[in-house]
C-alpha cells in the first residue's frame, strides 16, 4: 500500500430496466396519435364538406385550430405538469382527448366540430410535454435517455406520415368522423397501463399556478401564431401585423411578470444555460429551414408531377423510413462521437438535400420526381438525428423539476419554427414565382386566367383547364418554370440556414462529451443494467 487516498468515483446513474422500456412504449402511443391528428383530417375534407357544409372560414378553422391551440397551451401545460404531477396531467389529458374524440367524430354541425378540434388541441397540449418530461424520469442514464428520445421522436415522424394514409384507408370504408375515433383505443390503453408503468413526479414545494401568467401566455402565443399563419397566407396585411404587434406587446408584459414571481410559470433562467439555448435555437431554425421548402415540394408533386394527394403521400414514405433510421442511429453515434460532430454532420446532410432540390427541373415526372424523393430522403435522414440530439440536450441540460417546462419550450419553439418557415421562406418563394410568371405568361392568355396564374401555381393549373390545348401548354410551361425558380430559391435559403447551424453547433457545442456507455465504478468496464430507479409510488410502497 502506498498510503494514497483513492480518487472517489461518482456513482453512475441507475440504468433503466424492462419496466421503464414498457413505460416508453406506453408514451409512444399518444405521441404517435398527436402527430397523426395534425394530418389525418386532410383527406376527409371533401366528405366532411359535403356532410356539414362549412363556410370557407369554418373549414379553415376546422383544419388549423387543433395545432393552433396546441401551440398556445404548451407552456402553460408544461408548467402545470411540473406542479401537479406529470403522470397525473398525462392521464387527465388522455381521458379528455378520448372523450372529445368521440364528440368530434359525431359532430352534427361545423361549429361543434370546430369546438371539438379546439378542445382536442388543449388536451393534446397536456400530452406532449408530459410524455417527454416523463422520459427523463424513466431514463436517468444519459445513453439510455438518448435512445428513448430517439424512439419518442420516431412517434412524431411516423405519425405525421401515417396520418393521411390511415385517414385514406378509413375513408374507403367509413364516414369522415371515423378518423377521430383512432384516439379512443389509444387513450384507453394509456389510462390502463399508465398508472402501472409510468412514474409520478412533481416539483417539490410547488405553489399554485399563476393564472395571470397563464392569460398573458395565451395572449402572447395565440395572436403571434395567428399572425404568422395569416402572414404566410395573405402577406403583410393589417390583421397579420396587428396580431404580431399585439402578441409582442403582451409577450413583453409576460416576460416582465415572470422575472418578478418567486415561482414563475416560465423559468427564464433556463435560457442562461448555453447548451439549452443553443439546442433550442438549432431545433427551431432547422424546422424553419425545412418548413418553407416542404410546402413547395408538396405542391410540386401534385401540380407539376400530377400526383394525387394520396400518391404524393406514398412517395414521401421513403423519407419517413430514413427519418426514423436517422433518429435511431443518433444514439449509437454519440456513444463514440461528440454530439456536436454528429449534429453538424446531420445538418450538412440536410444541406445536401436542399442542394438536390435546387436541381429539380420544371419538366414534370421525367426529371423532377427522382430528385424530389432523393432530396426528401436526405432531408429526413439529416433532420432525424439533429432533432433527436437537440431534444436530448434541451431535456438533459434543464433541472429535473423544470423538465415539463423545458419540454414545453422545446415543442413551442418547434411550432414557431414551423410557422415562421412557412411564412418567411414560403413567402420568398411565392414572391419569386409571382415575379417570374408575370413576365412569361403568353400574351394570348385572357386577363382573368392570367390573374389566377400570377397568384399561385394551382390557379395556373385551373386556368389552363379552360384554355385551348396549345395555349394551356404554354401557360403551364411558364407557370411551372416560375414555380421551379421559387423552389430553387427556397432550397437555397434553407440550405444556407442548415449550413450556418452546422457551423454554430460545431463551434459552440464542441466541448460536450460523447455519451459513452457508463463504466463500472470498480472495474472501469461497461456495466450491466442495474435495477431501474424507483418511482414515487414504489418508494411509498416501500415505506408502508
Amino acid at each position: 500500500m502506498d498510503g494514497t487516498t483513492p480518487t472517489p468515483i461518482d456513482p453512475a446513474p441507475p440504468r433503466a430496466g424492462r419496466r421503464a422500456w414498457t413505460g416508453l412504449a406506453v408514451l409512444f402511443l399518444p405521441t404517435l396519435l398527436i402527430a397523426m391528428d395534425l394530418t389525418v383530417l386532410h383527406l376527409a375534407v371533401p366528405s366532411l364538406t359535403a356532410d356539414l357544409n362549412p363556410s370557407s372560414a369554418q373549414l379553415l378553422w376546422i383544419l388549423d385550430i387543433y395545432g393552433f391551440l396546441i401551440a398556445g397551451w404548451l407552456i402553460t401545460m408544461g408548467a402545470v405538469g411540473d406542479r401537479i404531477g406529470r403522470r397525473r396531467l398525462l392521464l387527465i389529458g388522455g381521458a379528455a382527448f378520448g372523450v372529445v374524440s368521440v364528440l368530434a367524430a359525431f359532430s352534427p354541425t361545423a361549429e361543434l366540430l370546430i369546438l371539438s378540434r379546439a378542445l382536442l388541441g388543449i388536451a393534446g397540449a397536456t400530452l406532449m410535454p408530459s410524455t417527454l418530461s416523463l422520459i427523463r424520469q424513466l431514463f436517468p442514464d444519459p445513453g439510455q435517455r438518448t435512445v428513448a428520445i430517439g424512439v419518442w421522436m420516431t412517434g412524431f415522424t411516423a405519425g405525421g406520415a401515417l396520418g393521411p394514409l390511415v385517414g385514406g384507408a378509413l375513408l374507403e370504408h367509413f364516414w369522415w368522423g371515423s378518423v377521430f375515433l383512432l384516439g379512443v383505443p389509444v387513450m384507453l390503453v394509456l389510462l390502463v397501463l399508465g398508472p402501472r408503468f409510468l412514474p409520478e413526479y412533481r416539483e417539490p414545494g410547488a405553489g399554485r399556478t399563476d393564472l395571470i401568467s397563464v392569460a398573458l401566455s395565451l395572449a402572447t402565443v395565440l395572436p403571434t401564431v395567428y399572425g404568422v399563419k395569416r402572414l404566410a397566407e395573405h402577406g403583410p396585411d393589417a390583421a397579420a401585423l396587428a396580431a404580431l404587434a399585439g402578441g409582442a406587446l403582451v409577450g413583453s408584459a409576460f416576460v416582465r411578470r415572470q422575472r418578478t414571481l418567486r415561482q414563475p410559470l416560465l423559468d427564464l433562467g433556463l435560457f442562461k444555460n448555453r447548451t439549452f439555448s443553443l439546442a433550442m435555437s438549432t431545433q427551431a431554425f432547422a424546422i424553419f429551414a425545412m418548413a418553407g421548402t416542404q410546402l413547395f415540394v408538396g405542391q410540386y408533386l401534385q401540380l407539376v408531377v400530377g400526383l394525387s394527394p394520396l400518391r404524393a403521400g406514398l412517395w414521401t414514405l421513403p423519407s419517413t423510413v430514413f427519418g426514423i433510421a436517422g433518429s435511431m442511429l443518433a444514439p449509437l453515434l454519440v456513444r463514440r462521437v461528440r454530439p456536436a460532430v454528429v449534429m453538424a454532420a446531420a445538418l450538412l446532410v440536410s444541406t445536401a438535400a436542399f442542394v438536390t432540390l435546387f436541381l429539380v427541373s420544371p419538366d414534370g415526372p421525367g426529371d423532377g420526381l427522382p430528385l424530389v424523393v432523393t432530396g426528401f430522403v436526405l432531408l429526413s435522414f439529416g433532420l432525424g438525428p439533429a432533432m433527436t440530439l437537440t431534444t436530448d440536450l434541451i431535456i438533459s441540460s434543464s433541472p429535473p423539476e423544470r423538465a415539463g417546462s423545458a419540454s414545453a419550450l422545446s415543442e413551442t419553439g418547434s411550432e414557431f419554427g414551423l410557422a415562421m418557415g412557412i411564412a418567411v421562406i414560403g413567402s420568398v418563394g411565392t414572391a419569386v414565382y409571382r415575379s417570374e410568371v408575370a413576365d412569361t405568361i403568353p400574351e394570348a392568355v385572357p386577363d382573368e386566367a392570367a390573374r389566377a396564374a400570377r397568384d399561385t401555381l394551382g390557379g395556373a393549373v385551373r386556368a389552363a383547364e379552360s384554355l385551348p390545348d396549345l395555349l394551356a401548354d404554354d401557360l403551364l410551361a411558364a407557370a411551372r418554370a416560375a414555380f421551379a425558380d421559387g423552389l430553387h430559391t427556397t432550397a437555397a435559403l434553407s440550405g444556407a440556414v442548415t449550413t450556418a447551424l452546422a457551423v454554430l453547433v460545431l463551434t459552440r457545442l464542441r466541448r460536450l462529451p460523447a455519451t459513452r456507455p457508463p463504466a463500472d465504478p470498480v472495474t472501469g468496464s461497461g456495466r450491466r443494467d442495474a435495477p431501474a430507479a424507483k418511482t414515487d409510488d414504489e418508494r411509498l410502497t416501500a415505506r408502508q
